[in-house]
């Protein structure tokens, strides 16, 4: 049976997020987008990168507020983007609490997602090589086609 949602965009307004967003446009017969921002909490964050016990500021709900603050700006000017570009849009922010790409994986199938398209390189660059984790772990995972939108090259002379 084909799949017949919308293309499900992962954005976080990174170079790389916005040049997947710009890839995907001419081809694409979906015109229906959702552009989704994922967050984390601190504390997931951080027992995420390292085997070091993990301290948590005093403000941790103020950075998690702010964080997810700015996921909702992020999905917002990428929804914007795609409705500049002539395409129904919509915003979507989740909070993930464990790794981003199971919650990505799991909103693809929550809208039946016709495509999935993401960067090569997010925020995480820590964790990024050639390929950003959480596309590689995208191509392993996702259940349906996926569109991996290389780094644009560096400007000549620039």
């Amino acid at each position: 049976m084909p799949l017949t949602g919308p293309t499900l965009v992962c954005y976080d307004g990174s170079e790389g997020s916005r040049n997947a967003l710009h890839s995907v446009g001419p081809v694409v017969a979906v015109r229906d987008f959702v552009v989704l921002t994922v967050w984390q909490p601190l504390t997931t964050r951080l027992e995420s990168t390292s085997g070091f016990a993990v301290i948590v500021p005093d403000d941790e709900a103020e950075l998690d507020t702010e964080e997810e603050a700015a996921a909702r700006d992020a999905a917002e000017d990428g929804a914007r983007r795609c409705r500049d570009a002539g395409f129904a849009a919509t915003a979507r922010v989740a909070e993930s609490i464990g790794p981003v790409w199971e919650t990505i994986v799991a909103i693809a199938d929550e809208i039946d997602s016709a495509l999935l398209v993401c960067g090569t390189r997010g925020r995480g660059s820590v964790e990024s090589f050639l390929l950003g984790s959480t596309s590689r772990a995208l191509l392993r995972h996702a259940r349906r086609p996926l569109l991996i939108a290389p780094e644009p090259p560096p400007e000549i002379g620039g």
